[in-house]
This record gives C-alpha cells, sequence and structure tokens, in this order.
C-alpha cells in the first residue's frame, strides 16, 4: 500500500468515526507505517477468523451467507478483512469505543432525520381487502422484489458491454454474432422450458413395476444430462444466475428416487455450464472468457462421449440405475468444480485479469486435491494465453493490444506535443495507467514494473526507433511464479537501459539541464551582467508598452556577445512576460488547496500596472521525449527560482547605483545633514543583506544540490529515478531559497520593497541635486570671453558648491529627509530582525538547518543576537502564559 494510500484511508476513518484532537492523522500515520506488517492469507487464518466473527455477530446465517455470496464474487482482500474484523472483536476497549460511536452516529443521525422527513399514511378504505386479493398483492410484491434483484438480462449487458468499448475504440467496433444465434434456443444445448407444462402421462410410472420404473428414470436421466427434459423429470425455468432445480414424478418409488436425486446436480451442473459457455462465448465478454469457455467446451466434449457410451450401453440394455451412478461419479466432481468457476465468474461479472485471479486463486485452494487442482491449471493455463499475448506485447514492444480493455494497463489518448503547457506530469502519470481491478492476483507484485516497462519502450518507440527485447520468450502460466517473473524482470531492465542510454547519450539530457542550468539559476555572470544592461530601459517600461521581439533582439546579442556563446542550446532560450509578479505567482501556487486558495485567485487585480523588470522571465524550448523530464511543472519551478534571483539581482544594481551616485557628493561638505551619513550606513546595510542573500542562494543551495543531482544521474537505473531525482533537487532548492514557506516569503517581499523605495527615494534626491548644480552653473554665466572663461573656471566650481551644500542642507531640513531615512531605518531594521527571528525558528523546530546559514551570515558581528535572544523569551514567556 503506498503512503499516500495509508494518509487517504487514516483520515477517511477518522472523519467517520469523528475522531478530533489527539495527535492528529499524522501520529497514527507513522504507527501504521512502523508497525504494519504483510498479511499472508492461509485457508486456515482465514476459515478461523470466519468462524469468530460467526460466533460474535447476532446472526451468524446471515453472516456467512454474505461471506460465501462475496466469496463467489470473487471479492478481493476479503479474507485480510475478515481477519481484521476478527482482531478488532478480541480488543474489549476498541469494541466499546466503536459501539458508543455508532450509538451517537444513530442518534444523531435520527435526529436529522426526524427533521426533514415527512410522515405518510395509507388512505383508508370503505372496505376490507378479502384473502385473495391479499394473496395476490403479496404475489405482486414479491414478483417486484425478485425483478429488482435479478440481474440484466443478457441481451442487455452485452448492449452495455458493446457501446462501452465502441465509446472507447470507436474506429474498431466489436464484431457481433447475428440475432439468429440468440433467437434459436435449440442451438445452445440447455432445456428449453416451454410456458405450458406438459401433460400428465397416460399411467403415472410409480404404478409400474419397479425394474420398469427404473428403465425409465435411467433413459429420461440420459436425457435430463445433456440439457433434454424427460417425460417423468423436467427442468424447471431460471431467473438470472440461480442453479437448474427440477421436478421428479412423485409416484417413484423412494429407493428409486433416492437414486434420481442423487444424479441430478450433474444436470444442473451442466445446464450451469452451457448456459455460461454460451453466454461468455460472445465478443463482448473478452478474449479471457472466451478463451475459458473454449477450454469448457473441450472438457464438455469429453462428458457428452460419456453419456453417449451411457446411451450405448442403455440400449444394449446393459445399464441400470446403479450403474449410471457408479459411471457418473468420476465425472461429478469435475461437473461440480466446472459449474462453481462459472457461478463465480458470472456473479463476479469477472473479465479479462478478474478471471484470472479468481482461476489462480482457485487452483491454490485444491493445493490438497490433486486432480481438482488440475483441472483448475489447465482452465487457467487456457484461459492465461490471450492475456499474456498482450503482456508480451507490451513488456517485449511497448505495444498495447487490448481490443476488449482485459489488460492491467490502460492506455490514454493524450498528445505529448502538449506537454509544454502541462504543470502535472499528466503525460507521463496518464497516458498509461494501472486498472487495479484487471490486475491478476499472481501478477499484483510485478504490476508496477510491467507498467513501467511498457512506458520506457513505448517512449523510444514513439521517438521513431524500433526496439525488441532480445530476451523475449513465450510466458507461460505456472504455479512457479518465479518462471515469469525472471521475464519480466529482464524485460524490464532491457527497456530501463534503452531509454536511459536513449536520453543520456543520444538526447544529452545532462547537457540540456546543464544549459537550463546556466540561464535560469544565473550560472553564467558575463551574460546577465550585459544582458541587464541591454535591456534596463526597456525593463522600465509597463509591460504592456514593451515590444517583445525587441527583447528577443537584445537577448540573442548578450547571448552572442558572452560566453553563453558556446553553449550549443542557447537558440532555445526564450523571452516570457508573466501575468502575475514572483511574490504574487509563488502565493498563488502555495495557497492550492489551503482555505487561502479562493481568496487569493478572486482577489482584485493591483491597480498599478506590472512592469517589465517585474513580469519578466525566460522560457525553455524542450522537444520530446526530453519534455518527459524537463516538462512544463519542471520549467515552471525553474522560472520560479530564476524570477526570485533576477530580482534580487535588480535590487543589488539598483543600490550599486544609489552608491555611485553618493559618490558624487562627496565634494560636497554636508556636515549639518545627519540624515546623509545615516542614508550611507543605512544603503551599505540593505546591499550587505542582498548579496549575502544572492551568495546563500547560489554557493550554499544550488550549487551543492546541483552536483548531489548530477552524481545521482550517473548511478541512475531508469527513468523515473531521473525524474525523482530532478524533482527532488527543484524541490530543495524552491524550499531552502525560502519559496515554500509563504510567512517568510511575505516579509523577504517587504524588505525588496522598502529596498526598492530607498533607491527610489535617494535617486530622486540625486536628481534634484544634479537639477540645481545645472541651474546654478548656468546662472553664473554671463558670456565673458573665452580665455577669461578658462581663468575664472575653478573659482565657478568652488562657488556653485559651496551654494549647493547649503541649498541642499536647507532643502533637506524642510523636507524633512531626516525622518524619512529614520523611517526607512526603522523599517528594513524590524523586517530584518523578524526575517532572522522567523528563520531561527524553523531551523530549530522544523529542522531546517540550511536556513541557520543565513543568520550566520547577515549577524557575522553579533550585531541582531541580543535582540534576537530578547525576542525568543519574550516568545517563550507569552507561550508559558
Amino acid at each position: 500500500m503506498s503512503e499516500f494510500r495509508i494518509h487517504h484511508d487514516v483520515n477517511e476513518l477518522l472523519s467517520l468515526l469523528h475522531v478530533r484532537g489527539g495527535d492528529g492523522a499524522e501520529g497514527y500515520i507513522d504507527l501504521l507505517q512502523k508497525h504494519r506488517t504483510p498479511y499472508v492469507t492461509t485457508t486456515v487464518s482465514a476459515h478461523s477468523a470466519k468462524v469468530k466473527l460467526a460466533e460474535f455477530s447476532k446472526t451468524p446465517e446471515d453472516f456467512l451467507r454474505k461471506y460465501e455470496e462475496l466469496k463467489s464474487k470473487n471479492v478481493r482482500n476479503l479474507d485480510p478483512l475478515v481477519y481484521l474484523l476478527s482482531k478488532l472483536c478480541e480488543d474489549k476497549e476498541t469494541l466499546q469505543f466503536l459501539q458508543q460511536n455508532a450509538k451517537e452516529r444513530s442518534e444523531s443521525s435520527a435526529n436529522t432525520t426526524s427533521t426533514t422527513t415527512t410522515s405518510y399514511s395509507l388512505p383508508q378504505t370503505s372496505t376490507k381487502m378479502s384473502m385473495q386479493e391479499l394473496d395476490e398483492l403479496r404475489k405482486k410484491l414479491g414478483n417486484v422484489t425478485a425483478s429488482s434483484n435479478a440481474p440484466l438480462p443478457a441481451e442487455v449487458t452485452r448492449k452495455m458491454l458493446r457501446d462501452k468499448h465502441n465509446k472507447k475504440n470507436p474506429t474498431q467496433p466489436n464484431p457481433v454474432f447475428p440475432n439468429w444465434v440468440y433467437d434459436r434456443p435449440a442451438l445452445i444445448g440447455d432445456f428449453i422450458t416451454s410456458p405450458t407444462p406438459q401433460g400428465e402421462p397416460a399411467v403415472p410410472v410409480g404404478t409400474l413395476p419397479l425394474g420398469t420404473q427404473e428403465q425409465a428414470l435411467v433413459e429420461d436421466l440420459l436425457f435430463v444430462l445433456i440439457g433434454v427434459d424427460g417425460r417423468d423429470i423436467t427442468a424447471q425455468p431460471v431467473l438470472g444466475r440461480q442453479n437448474r432445480s427440477f421436478i421428479v414424478d412423485p409416484t417413484l418409488d423412494m429407493s428409486v428416487k433416492e437414486l434420481v436425486n442423487r444424479i441430478l446436480p450433474v444436470a444442473s451442473y451442466y445446464s450451469t455450464i452451457t448456459r455460461f459457455i454460451e453466454e461468455k462465448s460472445s465478443f463482448e465478454y473478452g478474449q479471457v472468457n472466451h478463451a475459458l469457455t473454449a477450454a469448457m467446451r473441450t472438457l464438455m466434449k469429453e462428458y457428452l462421449i460419456l453419456v453417449t457410451q451411457l446411451e450405448h450401453l442403455q440400449r444394449q440394455g446393459l445399464l441400470s440405475l446403479q450403474k449410471l451412478w457408479f459411471y457418473i461419479q468420476p465425472t461429478m466432481r469435475t461437473m461440480e468444480i466446472l459449474s462453481s468457476i462459472a457461478s463465480s465468474v458470472d456473479k463476479g461479472e469477472c473479465m479479462g485479469g478478474s478471471t484470472l485471479s479468481l482461476l489462480h486463486d482457485r487452483t491454490f485452494n485444491y493445493t490438497g486435491d490433486s486432480q481438482a487442482q488440475e483441472l483448475c491449471l489447465y482452465l487457467t493455463k487456457a484461459a492465461s494465453v490471450p492475456y499474456f499475448e498482450i503482456l508480451e506485447k507490451w513488456i517485449y514492444r511497448g505495444i498495447i493490444k487490448d481490443p476488449y480493455s482485459e489488460f492491467m494497463v490502460e492506455e490514454h489518448e493524450l498528445q505529448k506535443e502538449k506537454i509544454q503547457e502541462d504543470y502535472n506530469d499528466k503525460y507521463w502519470d496518464q497516458r498509461y495507467t494501472i486498472v487495479q481491478h484487471r490486475i491478476p492476483s499472481f501478477l499484483q507484485k510485478m504490476a508496477d514494473k510491467i507498467l513501467s516497462t511498457g512506458k520506457y519502450l513505448n517512449v523510444v518507440r514513439e521517438c521513431g526507433r524500433d526496439v525488441t527485447c532480445p530476451d523475449a520468450k513465450e510466458v507461460l502460466y505456472t504455479l512457479k511464479e518465479r518462471a515469469y517473473v525472471e521475464q519480466i524482470e529482464k524485460a524490464y531492465n532491457y527497456a530501463s537501459k534503452v531509454l536511459l542510454d536513449f536520453l543520456m547519450e543520444e538526447k544529452e539530457l545532462v547537457s540540456r539541464l546543464r544549459s537550463i542550468k546556466h540561464y535560469f539559476l544565473m550560472d553564467k555572470g558575463d551574460f546577465f551582467v550585459h544582458f541587464m544592461d541591454l535591456t534596463e530601459e526597456e525593463m522600465k517600461k509597463p509591460v504592456d508598452d514593451i515590444v517583445p521581439p525587441r527583447l528577443e533582439a537584445l537577448l540573442e546579442l548578450a547571448l552572442r556577445m558572452s560566453t553563453a556563446n558556446t553553449d550549443p542550446f542557447k537558440d532555445d532560450l526564450k523571452i516570457d512576460l508573466m501575468p502575475h509578479d514572483v511574490i504574487t505567482q509563488l502565493l498563488r501556487v502555495l495557497a492550492i488547496e489551503t482555505k487561502q486558495e479562493k481568496a487569493i485567485i478572486n482577489a482584485d487585480p493591483p491597480d498599478v500596472a506590472l512592469s517589465g523588470l517585474e513580469a519578466f522571465s525566460f522560457d525553455y524550448i524542450v522537444k520530446w521525449p526530453l519534455s518527459l523530464i524537463i516538462n512544463r511543472k519542471a520549467l515552471t519551478r525553474y522560472q520560479m527560482l530564476f524570477r526570485h534571483m533576477f530580482y534580487c539581482k535588480h535590487v543589488e544594481r539598483l543600490l550599486c547605483n544609489v552608491w555611485i551616485s553618493n559618490k558624487d557628493f562627496r565634494q560636497y561638505s554636508l556636515h549639518s545633514a545627519k540624515w546623509f551619513a545615516a542614508a550611507f550606513a543605512l544603503r551599505q546595510r540593505m546591499l550587505n543583506f542582498v548579496q549575502n542573500i544572492q551568495y546563500y542562494m547560489m554557493f550554499e543551495v544550488m550549487e551543492p544540490t546541483w552536483h548531489i543531482m548530477e552524481n545521482n544521474l550517473k548511478t541512475a537505473s531508469n527513468i523515473d529515478d531521473v525524474l525523482c531525482h530532478h524533482t527532488s533537487f527543484l524541490d530543495n532548492c524552491l524550499k531552502d531559497c525560502m519559496l515554500t514557506n509563504p510567512e517568510l516569503l511575505r516579509i523577504f517581499s517587504k524588505l525588496m520593497s522598502v529596498c526598492v523605495m530607498f533607491t527610489n527615494c535617494m535617486q530622486r534626491f540625486t536628481q534634484s541635486m544634479r537639477l540645481e548644480r545645472l541651474s546654478m552653473e548656468q546662472g553664473t554665466m554671463d558670456e565673458p570671453s573665452a580665455q577669461s572663461e578658462q581663468a575664472d573656471e575653478p573659482e565657478k566650481k568652488k562657488l556653485t558648491t559651496k551654494f549647493l551644500a547649503d541649498h541642499a542642507d536647507s532643502l533637506q531640513t524642510d523636507a524633512s529627509f531626516e525622518a524619512t531615512i529614520s523611517k526607512f531605518d526603522s523599517n528594513f531594521s524590524m523586517l530584518l530582525l523578524d526575517l532572522l527571528d522567523k528563520l531561527s525558528i524553523y531551523s530549530t523546530n522544523d529542522c531546517e538547518h540550511s536556513m541557520i546559514s543565513i543568520i550566520y551570515r547577515l549577524d557575522f558581528n553579533g550585531f541582531y543576537t541580543e535582540r534576537l535572544e530578547r525576542m525568543a523569551i519574550e516568545r517563550s514567556q507569552k507561550a508559558a502564559a
């Protein structure tokens, strides 16, 4: 059982039992995973569990009847369930809790129904019903009940199966038998029951001498054994899947009647088998059932030969009732087994793999009876031939040829060309899927490998290469599972190697991943510097004003003029302008299947239009079959990482531009402007924060995780391992870069916003100072001669600098710039402390040890240590209170 199935079942059970509190589902799931053991069904354990439950039940007959009904339908996991229930009966505490829970649920449901139901009363009649009318009403009600429980007619079932197949395969309709096959009952070989009863014989058989009675009954029995009514023994009509019963002349001698009743079950078995063969031979029931009926038909020929020989003896007067009983006894056991199998397949509505499961289980259940086991083994081998032919084509060539939907692997029509738009690995996960009820029980352990084997070969085939397993041998059913398990293992190993070599060597998967790393994980530094320089002006525009072809041209120019020019896959890199900024995109992804999902999705779009820089992202063209690994889901993760780091790089450039601009003001002596020194210090702290965050993400998260993935890919044995390692790499990067935690993401977003607003404020001040300088310089010029202008230049600069210094001090004092810078400082410090505090909590409580290195880098001199300790103490005091 998969981990997901355990989670689902535990949560369902807790919700049904209305269990609240405690450790929750996770606690029970951990206990189950630690202590679960595989349950091996044995006849003894299943029987003892059934007996124990029957003794515990208030109505043991009903329980046993229901058990046998489910057993006849070949319900899977019935014996393990009965065993579990028998263990629950032994646990008094659990039993008491379940009884109390059932009582509470019944009371609550009774209260609910009492408020919602409407009472009805029978209309009063003026006259009383007579006994005859009451009997007629009772018969009508009985007929309605019987008809409601009766199975659908065979022609309706066939039509449903045919319509289902034709809907799935409209180009390959099922072949259909002509109507006269079903309209002529004499062709079936079963009893023809006439609606009008035959007239009574002239002389009752009971009045004849004993020898004559015996001869008459022998003749009748020989007719009845081949599906023809006799004179004194007639078949009753059957409804649905009932067993055939017979009416014997009541005037017969008791000794003769006793022998007749012993032989009649064989006729009932014959009727059941014949009806089964005729019904399941239709194409609608599949190849496995058709093969099974063909094997049964062969056995029935031997039975009919025996009856023919007995008729020959009867004509010679050498066959008595006792001899007939003697000759028929060995066949009775065979007919009983065949009839039992036919009834079980019919009741369970088995097809394909479920039919083989039933036959396999029967074969093992008859371990002590060699004759019965040999018979079941013959039937299972015959029925498994068409199933194994489909299996061979799948595991040896990657082709499914399953016209009647019997095979365990089901194919779905999905287009591989749409993988670029698929965010959910749909093609790889849903193109071919396992159908549980079609898996034969003897192939249950190998089901996943069978699915993977065909999928691997199918991928290579769809790339135009014909592949066939060199170790292909015919797969035959045997009680020794190791025989076909070895064949499946060989086919799986070959398919894994073929596809892995194809992707790694011919399609250069690792080189492709390295190429994606160069661009999405910002591996090529000179390329990004060049690209950001070229597109700086274009990126400042609103996203609606940007011309994508211009960005594409600048991207190509940056690629050609940097070290990225050596990348053979550089032409697959494309520009993508997203509808949301990276923080909104991440929060929308993280809100999936949470309470906030609807609120975030239905939120009104922001009034401020996105800039090109906020909407910018890379995209990458990936073709089949590499798109199985580098699918849209993986590319979206790459895009999230890229946009996050790209925005950090943008903020770093803004802070560096502020530093460059501030270099110009060193020539001014702004001694009275305290805010200027504070702005310098704050800018340096912001730059230190952004650079350390980038260093952490690139060199402490992505590079080590990339090397781990690269080493794992070298040892991968199949494509599923490659998918797992690649997905794990991306998930670890997203988690360690704080992109999977909404709380950390919001704080980080606010920190980036504060940095951007600070740079905008400083740039506005810089621009105002430059404008003042230009206007001052122009105002002091009175157009002197060129010679005098050169002589007075130093003096003019000195006067301009002094004026600007005085003017800037007064300007910023009036605009309360000092308070503005102080507010930026306090906001940045508060958010940074909050981030460090949250990181310390997650690194200790959630064992996210990699994140603690951010604290060490940002708090390298212990500047924040004291305040972080104070916050931790306050938090613990609140928790204690």
